[in-house]
């Protein structure tokens, strides 16, 4: 769902401390030559989005709103995506590999040209940076919704974009960026550079390719695995090494640029807060810039779109030193970002609107004069994917999605609902959340609130951790950094406390309630989790229940007994199963679920709570006052004898994967830290190593093999 931000009043983007830099920057006759365009050309009537998921419906919703017919293509598992139900048109264009659907050019257009589609838009991902696609579609006398082909050359060249930087007069990192990748000379810039730096893949974007080298002793392996990577996601391993900064900021500036040599900026983000180098939040404006640092960002972005003829949508992205806060170009990222609404959002523009009118052949919808600030957004990518365990991926289906009430100041930007399957094959973001304020105070409010209202059960996700992320008091006074996460790693990853009371007294509400509206239906499967028998609650029964469940394996016992005053009342006691000791006990607590949002009411110590519980996969998963926190239920009787043959010394997966490379064979003697396996997940690729020394007894999967989450990848021999 998209909802957009409009109709809040604007404030001056800067003070009396730079005036007339804007007008002296972009003079009278550049804005004259934009209103003087009178022969507005007419947009398209149909486009074809070479994309899936958020992005393919952020675009199909402005064209929607246009009068614009969508064309949407899809791969075998994305039959029953929303991009798909959303377009007017829509066409399988191949199996789950990227390679064979969503990179396939030559099915893109010849289905653009079946259907009459004047236009492509690429989304950002797969073909949204590949030159040749934007060349061939415009030979093919289709629009392309982006920049031009040598836009992209010139930009997505880390080694060349340097250099024109550098002409334009755009600052830029220390490093090496030329064609000689022998790895001693490589080591040798290294050691002149100094240490830290950092080897990045060319063609490179995502953090993928990217590899951060502390000393040389591992120069090599980092460069290696670096080149890996780079192979498999740009089909180049040509890499450069620069100067890596220990405090850095990651802040970028959106420009925009049309075909009458018309280019603006629409202010900076800050993208600070990062994981595996791929962001996490984003806001808009960078928060403690001074008017002079801001106008400076803008400036030099509006240079480097200039100095390649640049044209449409595209992000110039640089890094901070926070120390004496010079800035470094880093990279010009040739399309639509990810986190663009939080850039409409504080602009009052629909960005996508902006594409198809430049594409079209017409001027800027605004100038730079014209552009203002209006208060403060923050943006979470939301991920499946497990923070706790670093932050690898998750899959499957989202078996509950219960979501904040978009509105003017809030926008939900997802290709999922409830029932989706988030899959092995593509990248696990869920969905964008996106939170106005009057200020940063402001929006940092609305924003936990949102991540609060946020809520899904069925796979791990970020959410809680982004929550806990906006509470730290860095981050709340703005003190953000690319390394937010791992200076600050022991506030964020703290230990789980004991749930409180209360949380377990509704945790049993929700397991009686479940009991008593199976003991309705007369459900009485052996097998199930919720199976009834002598001792299970009935309307007006007056004998004990008892309910057993852990929290981060420690058990906890909830007794319940209808109350001796009310029998439609119970009472509980909370009890700690390791010391079978009372934690706490509640008397004549009232139960039942709304119908109206499907919520849980509980009466607890003369007070109304409403929380949501679900149970799914032997687990219940509340959300209360405490935030989220998840019990384990005793696993059913027929599944306690079932064990995985090779659970003893063994390796397991650490999510679905694919076998990028297995590095041992059966017998050989290994140490520990040695690199046995290597696995691709979502697009990154994940190394596996010993735990300890040994002897390699069975090698279970091979290379491309798709595999599952736990299972055993090698299993070692008992010595």
């Amino acid at each position: 769902m998209i909802h957009f931000h409009k109709g809040i009043a604007r404030i001056p983007a800067f003070s009396s401390v730079v005036p007339g830099l804007l007008r002296s920057r972009f003079p009278d006759s550049a804005v004259r030559s934009i209103h003087s365009l009178n022969d507005h050309k007419p947009l398209f009537d149909k486009i074809l989005i070479a994309n899936r998921g958020e992005i393919a419906l952020r675009v199909m919703r402005t064209a929607r709103d246009l009068g614009i017919k969508t064309v949407a293509v899809y791969s075998e598992p994305d039959a029953n995506a929303q991009h798909v139900k959303m377009a007017d048109e829509a066409f399988l264009i191949g199996p789950a590999a990227s390679s064979e659907s969503y990179l396939r050019i030559d099915k893109i257009l010849n289905i653009a040209k079946m259907t009459g589609a004047q236009a492509i838009h690429p989304g950002y991902g797969f073909l949204s940076e590949n030159a040749d696609f934007a060349d061939t579609v415009k030979a093919s006398n289709i629009a392309f919704i982006g920049p031009s082909g040598d836009a992209m050359r010139s930009m997505g060249s880390k080694s060349e974009s340097k250099y024109i930087m550098e002409n334009a007069g755009v600052p830029v990192v220390p490093g090496y960026h030329g064609e000689n990748q022998d790895v001693k000379f490589l080591k040798e810039q290294a050691d002149k550079i100094g240490y830290p730096v950092l080897i990045k893949a060319v063609k490179g974007g995502g953090g993928k390719g990217m590899r951060i080298v502390r000393s040389p002793s591992e120069f090599e392996e980092m460069l290696e695995s670096s080149k890996r990577e780079s192979i498999k996601s740009f089909g180049d391993d040509k890499v450069l090494v620069e100067k890596y900064l220990e405090r850095p900021r990651h802040i970028e500036v959106q420009v925009f640029a049309d075909k009458y040599d018309n280019v603006v900026h629409l202010f900076e983000r800050d993208c600070s807060v990062q994981r595996r180098h791929q962001k996490v939040i984003e806001e808009a404006p960078a928060p403690g810039l001074s008017d002079v640092l801001r106008y400076d960002l803008g400036a030099k972005a509006v240079a480097a779109a200039r100095a390649v003829g640049y044209e449409n949508a595209g992000t110039v992205e640089f890094i901070m030193d926070n120390i004496d806060k010079k800035f470094y170009f880093m990279e010009m990222n040739t399309r639509l970002q990810v986190e663009h609404p939080v850039t409409e959002m504080v602009t009052n523009t629909d960005l996508v609107r902006w594409q198809l009118e430049v594409a079209a052949g017409n001027p800027l919808p605004m100038t730079q004069d014209e552009l203002k600030l209006s208060g403060h957004a923050f943006e979470a990518r939301v991920y499946a994917e497990n923070p706790s365990n670093h932050f690898l991926p998750d899959t499957g289906p989202l078996f509950s999605v219960r979501t904040p009430t978009p509105s003017k100041d809030l926008r939900l930007e997802t290709g999922f609902i409830q029932g989706d399957t988030i899959s092995v094959h593509y990248d696990p973001m869920i969905s964008k959340l996106v939170v106005h304020g009057e200020n940063r105070n402001d929006a940092l409010r609305r924003f936990r609130r949102a991540l609060e209202q946020y809520q899904i059960v069925g796979l791990n996700t970020n959410i809680g951790f982004i929550k806990t992320v906006t509470e730290h008091p860095e981050f709340i006074k703005g003190e953000v950094e690319t390394g937010f996460i791992q200076q600050y790693e022991k506030d964020l990853f703290k230990e789980t406390e004991s749930p409180d009371p209360t949380t377990l007294a509704l945790t049993a509400s929700a397991l009686r309630l479940k009991e008593l509206e199976q003991v309705r239906k007369n459900l009485n499967d052996p097998y199930s989790p919720w199976s009834t028998n002598t001792n299970s609650f009935r309307v007006n029964d007056v004998h004990h229940r008892e309910f057993n469940f852990t929290q981060n394996d420690h058990p906890y016992k909830v007794v319940l007994s209808t109350n001796p005053l009310k029998a439609d009342l119970v009472d509980m006691n909370i009890i700690d199963a390791t010391t079978n000791e009372s934690i706490k006990k509640f008397t004549g607590v009232e139960s039942y679920i709304d119908q109206e949002d499907g919520l849980l009411v509980s009466s607890i110590d003369n007070k109304k709570i409403k929380c949501n519980a679900v149970l799914h996969n032997q687990e219940v998963v509340v959300f209360d006052e405490s935030g989220r926190t998840t019990f384990k239920l005793p696993m059913p009787a027929y599944l306690l004898n079932e064990s995985d043959s090779h659970s003893m010394g063994s390796i397991k997966t650490p999510m679905p994967c694919k076998i990028s490379q297995v590095l041992v064979k059966p017998g050989q003697t290994i140490e520990k830290g040695d690199t046995l396996v290597v696995l691709e997940a979502m697009k990154m690729e994940h190394v596996i190593k010993a735990p300890a020394s040994g002897k390699i007894d069975q090698i279970l999967y091979s290379v491309g093999d798709l595999v599952a989450e736990n299972k055993s990848l090698v299993t070692f021999a008992n010595e």
